[in-house]
């Protein structure tokens, strides 16, 4: 997920699609999809201890957000902004509360993660 994230944030300005109208709700709404399925991925890989507090993926997958707007600062038209990251970080938050709601995170567990 953060390979993904990082090859789109790597994309000049001039490269991105253009969503007339809806190209600012289409473009958050893919922030928010984007690091709820990092946050999910990154709770996933953290140790069976670890994942019984999701507050480590929030936090590691908020921290990566901070690096990847810095990184995207850098890239022909494009900028990094505070508002960006607060919209990822509202999409790692929400995808675990909608995974802990939906007993996803018991799924993951069941389908072999260790639980150790």
């Amino acid at each position: 997920m953060m390979t993904v994230i990082y090859y789109f944030s790597s994309l000049p300005a001039s490269e991105i699609p253009q969503f007339d109208l809806l190209d600012v709700l289409i473009k958050k709404a893919g922030h928010m999809l984007g690091y709820a399925l990092l946050s999910l991925a990154t709770l996933r890989a953290l140790p069976g201890k670890m994942l019984k507090s999701k507050y480590p993926a929030f936090l590691i997958t908020v921290l990566f957000a901070v690096m990847d707007e810095f990184h995207q600062s850098f890239i022909p038209g494009r900028n990094g902004t505070w508002v960006d990251i607060g919209i990822d970080a509202i999409g790692a938050g929400l995808g675990l509360f909608l995974a802990d709601k939906w007993k996803l995170l018991e799924r993951l567990v069941w389908m072999g993660m260790p639980t150790g």
